[in-house]
């Protein structure tokens, strides 16, 4: 017996699983995207001294590109289509074009450079090379070294003020903080901290720092204005990161060992709310509304929402293992872990809390910048 085709019905199949196929991409397809622009994500892996490049809207690696070993303070340059790194190994400077995926300069720097930060304008990048004991700023326009300044014995992070007139360096090695005139480089004041000082944290209004110790619970507090230490805050843990609110008035600092989340109140210097959270928090991303903090958690691998305004903790987001570093795309629709151990990025959909995938990357992946152009 011959079976008559419905082809209405077909046709009616076809249709719906067009518009839902149209629909599931506009969900991942993040909402400020109009056509001609582009989004990815740059992984730098420690492993094998490549960086790997991820179309966040199609979810796919289109490129790894050797830039030297052990690549760190991978950043996006605010102006430029261009992104920035260094390599540790090798002490330079490297700048990838954005559009091409190709390697554009390498700017010799200094012995075992760790950290890279742009001033406001994004005119200048400024690097720390540890073993060198110095600072380096770099014109971006020319990719030239035009100048260096001397801070304290194995510096490891150089942030600039928000108002471009400062860098301030944790140098690991005798305890203290450098503050540098950004233009000269000239030393402005060296302040004694918590041991093995680390990440800093620079309020807007540039009045002051707070910086990390590596090898105690505490976290230090400067005045940049009169370059004097005004505390040594206990925390009751390592602190792994520091993500301060827009506004400055308060930083959320994960304690690895303490399996929480503690709060900063920045004008008072004073600790306030602790917030449990898993076994290992390891580092975070704040939406720029400030509603909602993403905190990974290294040893249970997951990613941890917080409603930070209320101080409420979601369900964990399952990832890979060893997440840590951790970013948001603009518009704060996609959160991106760094998966260490499993070598991926997990890829998550923040208007429903959920995976969307894993994409492969290189061995040991580390650093992650996002670049939109």
């Amino acid at each position: 017996m011959k079976t008559r085709v419905n082809y209405r019905l077909v046709w009616l199949l076809i249709i719906l699983g067009g518009l839902a196929a149209r629909e599931i991409a506009m969900e991942l397809r993040p909402s400020f995207l109009r056509p001609g622009l582009h989004m990815f994500a740059y992984v730098g892996n420690t492993g094998d001294g490549t960086l790997s490049v991820i179309d966040v809207v199609r979810l796919t690696t289109v490129a790894t590109i050797p830039v030297g070993a052990a690549p760190t303070g991978i950043r996006a340059h605010p102006s430029h289509k261009e992104i920035w790194g260094l390599s540790y190994a090798g002490g330079y400077a490297w700048v990838l074009d954005a559009k091409t995926n190709q390697i554009v300069s390498r700017i010799p720097v200094g012995a075992n450079p760790y950290a890279l930060d742009f001033s406001p304008s994004g005119d200048r990048a400024y690097v720390a090379a540890s073993s060198s004991n110095s600072v380096v700023a770099i014109d971006c326009a020319t990719r030239r070294v035009v100048g260096r300044g001397f801070a304290g014995r194995r510096p490891s992070i150089a942030r600039v003020s928000p108002d471009g007139k400062l860098i301030v360096v944790s140098n690991r090695d005798d305890a203290t903080v450098s503050v540098l005139d950004a233009t000269s480089l000239a030393q402005r004041g060296q302040i004694s901290v918590a041991p093995q000082p680390e990440q800093i944290a620079i309020l807007p209004d540039s009045s002051k720092a707070f910086v990390t110790s590596g090898s105690t619970s505490a976290i230090s507090v400067v005045d940049l204005k009169q370059n004097v230490l005004l505390a040594n805050l206990a925390l009751g843990g390592t602190p792994a990161d520091l993500i301060l609110k827009p506004d400055g008035g308060e930083l959320y600092i994960p304690l690895s060992d303490a399996h929480g989340l503690i709060v900063v109140n920045t004008s008072t210097n004073e600790v306030g709310d602790f917030l449990l959270l898993g076994m290992s928090p390891a580092a975070g991303a704040l939406t720029t509304d400030a509603e909602a903090l993403y905190v990974t958690d290294s040893a249970a691998g997951h990613a941890i929402p917080i409603a930070i305004s209320i101080r409420q903790v979601s369900r964990p987001i399952t990832v890979g293992q060893s997440p840590q570093t951790c970013g948001l795309t603009p518009g704060g629709d996609i959160l991106l872990v760094v998966d260490t151990a499993s070598n991926d990025l997990a890829v998550i959909r923040t208007q429903t809390a959920s995976l969307t995938t894993l994409i492969p990357v290189g061995p040991r992946p580390r650093d992650l910048a996002i670049k939109v152009f």
